[in-house]
């Protein structure tokens, strides 16, 4: 059984450090740690979801979290800390909290560094209006407690080859420098990691699961400079800059150089405005004349969402290297249930193992879900030694896992049974199927917005009354975040969605969960492509699967599919056996023919 984290010693010194005025002016009412300060929330609060934002007041504790994290906060947190509920219509924003719960004339403090522009000025708006104050407070209050934090991680910075790429840094700084130019942008910001490491065609390691580093980048005319820290800085980057775009300018700068440089550059380039993500962090954007900031989805961010045909073919690829980990453990964990004690744990190692062997294998995508029987209602489940138990016949098991190989990015969710499934699982496994079919299936029109298309995978669970607290779809990067924005396939619109287009990669991912019982998803990339049309030719889009791992048979109620539903099972687990078969060995080339076994022959 879990323990909970007591955090009882640590909110008594963070309230303490609250009313100091050492590290501002005046006491904090109150102190924010934001959705994307994970690490020092997860710390203050117990709580490791990937997403949720903290406050701590002289007397409160309260997280907000978003429907996947329920279940996880609930067990996490201690009964200092409230739980409150995003998305229900009973819980109110932070900032309603803030305004009804704080004294008049209250200050409010977060670190500049962690909050996002955006954030800050919607915040600071609602308390403006109730006498409360938002301060920026430099030093983080967290760290003041955190005594034995980890170090900060900085590896080295590796040029990634252009037969992964691509692209040339010249060719995509061309058109990053064409879309600043038809905007009046002089200088643009690059702060998320993923589109630095997209445009400068480099990879790192500083991030768990994910090839960035940090780092900042600013763009010019005909200049790019690179804030990174000097011990990263090697000779190779600049050759690697020379090689890749000869014409250009490149200048790499310390990463505690930033705020300088931006000022800098804000004085000596007189007029036009300056570019930044919709998240940029409020330190920075802080710097900028409010009439020259401009603040949207960067090029880079939109660009690097369409995939080249390189990288389309690298993404494919490395599917097909990844199907033949999971069916080798999928093969291998049928027997093993049955012969020894396989965990939650010693099964995702066991699957990293086998993903290892794959050429051009560089890490995991993210932390492997590995999850049986109630672990699995819990949707972001992370195995821990204190909460490991044995993967059994008598539970299904979730497993959701992917890789970073050099070619591509994957992401994977199964749910099996090794046992005798009863009715109730077999329904909500085939209802979450036959959902996850009607989305891959779908034709619409060009540039249309993710949320339109999410309601195709939630239809046959609504028909039940079911449903699923979680995102459809989430844009895919290659060999970068396997969470990839601004694309996405929600039940409400994405602020910076661009629309779908053709070489756009996505997950295909419903599910059901019933807590304390059991867990069901089922998820696919899919690559968006065109589609012919008797009446409009190019400008229809459906969407190719990538994954190439069998859906068990043995969880499907084959008298809830209609024929069209099984040609398609069975369509999908031909291609299976034509892709991956040959690069099977023959035990798990034995399992993989039993699981793509024909639903009806006279259809397959």
């Amino acid at each position: 059984m879990e323990r909970r984290k007591d955090t009882t010693n640590l909110l008594k010194q963070l309230r303490s450090v609250m009313k100091e005025k050492k590290y501002f002016t005046e006491v904090l009412h109150a102190y924010l740690i934001p959705s994307g300060d994970t690490q020092r929330r997860a710390y203050v609060s117990g709580f490791t979801g990937s997403a949720g934002s903290a406050v701590i007041t002289l007397e409160n504790a309260c997280v907000w979290t978003d429907g996947r994290y329920f279940l996880q906060a609930t067990q996490e947190m201690d009964s200092n800390w409230t739980l409150m509920k995003e998305g229900l219509a009973s819980t109110p924003t932070q900032g309603e909290w803030l305004i009804s719960t704080l004294p008049s004339r209250s200050y409010i403090g977060v670190d500049p560094e962690v909050i996002g522009q955006s954030e800050w000025t919607r915040l600071k708006n609602q308390l403006d209006i109730y006498d409360h104050r938002l301060v920026a407070v430099e030093t983080n209050l967290v760290d003041l407690i955190w005594t034995d934090r980890p170090p900060i991680v900085r590896n080295p910075i590796v040029p990634l080859e252009l037969e992964y790429t691509g692209s040339t840094i010249a060719n995509k700084l061309n058109e990053v420098y064409a879309r600043m130019g038809r905007t009046n942008v002089k200088i643009l910001m690059l702060t998320a990691l993923d589109e630095i490491a997209w445009l400068l065609n480099l990879r790192g390691s500083d991030l768990g699961y994910t090839p960035v580093f940090r780092s900042f980048v600013m763009i010019v005319e005909n200049s790019v400079t690179l804030f990174i820290h000097p011990q990263q800085t090697t000779p190779d980057l600049m050759a690697h800059f020379k090689v890749e775009a000869p014409g250009a300018v490149f200048d790499i700068r310390p990463y505690s150089a930033i705020a300088c440089s931006v000022r800098q550059a804000i004085d000596a380039i007189q007029g036009g405005l300056v570019w930044f993500s919709n998240d940029a962090k409020y330190f920075i954007t802080s710097l900028v004349p409010p009439k020259r900031l401009k603040m949207g989805a960067t090029p880079c961010a939109l660009l690097k969402t369409v995939k080249n045909s390189v990288e389309i073919h690298g993404m494919r690829n490395a599917h097909i290297k990844d199907a033949v980990a999971v069916c080798n453990y999928f093969a291998w964990l049928e027997e093993a249930v049955q012969e020894q004690v396989v965990t939650e744990i010693s099964g995702a190692h066991k699957l990293t193992q086998l993903r290892s062997e794959q050429r051009d294998f560089v890490s995991l995508s993210f932390n492997t879900i590995s999850a049986v029987g109630d672990h699995a209602a819990i949707i972001h489940y992370a195995p821990k030694p204190e909460t490991d138990i044995p993967i059994t016949m008598d539970a299904l098991y979730l497993c959701d896992s992917g890789a970073q190989f050099k070619d591509g990015t994957t992401d994977i969710t199964r749910t099996i049974h090794l046992g005798a499934p009863t009715e109730f699982e077999r329904e909500c496994f085939t209802r979450v199927l036959k959902g996850q079919l009607k989305l891959a299936r779908a034709v619409f029109p060009k540039s249309l917005k993710g949320d339109h298309l999410d309601s195709f995978a939630r239809e046959f669970l609504w028909e039940r009354g079911l449903d699923y607290a979680h995102g459809t779809g989430h844009g895919v990067g290659s060999y970068l975040n396997v969470h990839e924005g601004p694309i996405g396939i929600t039940s409400k619109p994405m602020p910076d969605d661009p629309g779908l287009v053709e070489g756009m990669i996505l997950s295909n991912e419903p599910g059901y969960y019933q807590d304390g019982k059991f867990g069901v998803r089922i998820e696919d990339l899919v690559l968006v492509v065109s589609i012919p049309t008797p009446h409009a030719n190019g400008e229809y889009l459906t969407f190719e699967t990538l994954t190439l791992v069998p859906k068990q048979t043995k969880l499907i109620n084959v008298d809830l599919l209609t024929d069209q539903e099984i040609r398609q099972i069975n369509d999908f687990h031909k291609k299976c056996r034509d892709v991956i078969g040959p690069l099977l060995g023959p035990h798990a080339k034995s399992w993989l023919w039993k699981e793509t076994q024909p639903l009806n022959p006279k259809l397959f």
